[in-house]
C-alpha cells in the first residue's frame, strides 16, 4: 500500500467558530482526515503578530477552538491536532530560515501592506508582522508536509513557502524538505447576517454551537432581497443571504420551491426564513451536542492536546536534527 501523503494546515485562534469557518475550511478538514496523513494546528504564535498588544483572550480562544474542532468531526485517531506554542522546533526553524530569506521577498508579500491597512488602529510595524511568512513556512515545513489545503487567495503565501524550501535545500545541498503545493479547496461563500462577509469583527456570525434560540433569533433578522418590500413582491433569490444558506441546509427539491417562490412571491420571507431555521438546528444539533459533552470532559480534551503535541514533537525533532546536520551546527 502506497504511503499517504502528508498536509498540514492551521487557523489563528480567534474564539468560537462561525459558518463561515467550518464551510470555508473545517468541513474540508474532516473530509482530508480519511484520505491524508493530517496536521492540524492552532497558530497561537501567528495571533501575535497582529495581538500581541492585547494577548489577553488568546488562551481561552485556542481552547473554544480545540472543542469546536472535535465537535465538527475532527478525530484524534485519524489527525494529528495540536498548539503551535507546544512545539519549541518551529521557532528553531523559525530563526533558522528567517537567516536565508531575501528581506524583498517578505516586502513583496502582498498581505503585508493590505493588512497594514486594514488594521491601522493597530500598529504593525514590526518584526514579528513582516516575518510571519517565514514562520507560516516552519509550519509548514518541519513537518516535510507535501500539500497545505488553501483558497485561490492564499496561494502566494504557499507559493513564498516553496521558494523558501527551494532555498535551503538548493544552499544546504539537501533534499530535507519536499516543495509542498497548494491544494485548492472549492469552499462556498457563506455571507454573514447582513449580507457582508462573515466576520467575527462585523458582528454578522452564526456560531456552530449555537442553541436553538440564538440560531432561530439571528436568522429571523436576516437581511433578505431589499426589493422585497411587501409579502406580493417578487423577488431575486440570488441576492438574498439567505438563500445563500438554503443552498447549504435545504434539499435540493427545497431550494428549488425556494427559489421559484421568492421570483413568483409565491412564498414569503418569515416562511422562507421559518424554513432554514429549521434546517440549520437539525444540521449543527449533533455538533452543539458533542461540544457540550466535550466540555464536562476537561481531561479528555488535554490529553488529545497533549497526545497530538508529542505525534508532533516527534516528527519536527527529527526534521530538526537534519536541518542542524545539514547546516553544520
Amino acid at each position: 500500500m502506497a504511503e499517504r501523503q502528508r498536509i498540514l494546515s492551521g487557523m489563528r485562534p480567534t474564539g468560537r467558530l462561525h459558518l463561515g469557518n467550518l464551510h470555508g475550511a473545517l468541513e474540508n478538514w474532516v473530509q482530508l482526515q480519511n484520505q491524508y496523513d493530517c496536521y492540524f494546528f492552532v497558530a497561537d504564535w501567528h495571533a501575535l503578530t497582529t495581538d500581541y498588544a492585547s494577548p489577553e483572550a488568546i488562551r481561552q480562544n485556542t481552547w473554544d477552538m480545540f472543542l469546536d474542532w472535535l465537535s465538527a468531526g475532527l478525530d484524534p485517531q485519524l489527525c494529528t491536532m495540536f498548539i503551535q506554542s507546544d512545539i519549541k522546533e518551529h521557532a528553531e526553524l523559525y530563526l533558522l530560515l528567517g537567516m536565508i530569506t531575501p528581506l524583498p521577498w517578505l516586502e513583496r508579500n502582498p498581505t503585508y501592506k493590505e493588512q497594514q491597512q486594514q488594521l491601522d488602529q493597530k500598529d504593525l510595524s514590526t518584526y514579528g508582522f513582516l516575518g510571519y511568512p517565514v514562520l507560516q513556512a516552519a509550519d509548514i515545513i518541519i513537518y516535510r508536509a507535501n500539500g497545505v489545503p488553501v483558497g485561490k487567495d492564499q496561494l502566494p503565501h504557499i507559493e513564498l513557502t516553496r521558494e523558501i524550501a527551494r532555498r535551503f535545500n538548493f544552499m544546504y545541498k539537501s533534499e530535507i524538505f519536499p516543495i509542498p503545493d497548494g491544494l485548492l479547496t472549492e469552499s462556498p461563500v457563506l455571507p454573514g447576517l447582513d449580507g457582508r462577509k462573515m466576520s467575527k469583527s462585523y458582528g454578522n456570525c452564526i456560531f456552530i454551537t449555537e442553541s436553538e434560540k440564538e440560531i432561530s433569533e439571528k436568522i429571523s433578522k436576516m437581511m433578505t432581497d431589499p426589493q422585497r418590500i411587501r409579502r406580493n413582491d417578487p423577488g431575486d433569490p440570488e441576492v438574498s443571504p439567505v438563500f445563500a444558506y438554503h443552498k447549504l441546509y435545504s434539499s435540493p427539491a427545497q431550494v428549488e420551491q425556494i427559489a421559484e417562490g421568492c421570483r413568483t412571491a409565491g412564498i414569503g420571507c418569515v416562511e422562507c426564513k421559518r424554513i432554514l431555521i429549521r434546517n440549520v438546528i437539525s444540521r449543527l444539533a449533533p455538533i452543539r451536542e458533542r461540544r457540550l459533552k466535550l466540555e464536562g470532559e476537561i481531561d479528555k480534551v488535554k490529553q488529545i492536546i497533549a497526545d497530538g503535541a508529542a505525534r508532533a514533537r516527534r516528527e519536527s525533532v527529527i526534521t530538526m536534527e537534519l536541518v542542524r546536520r545539514a547546516i553544520g551546527i
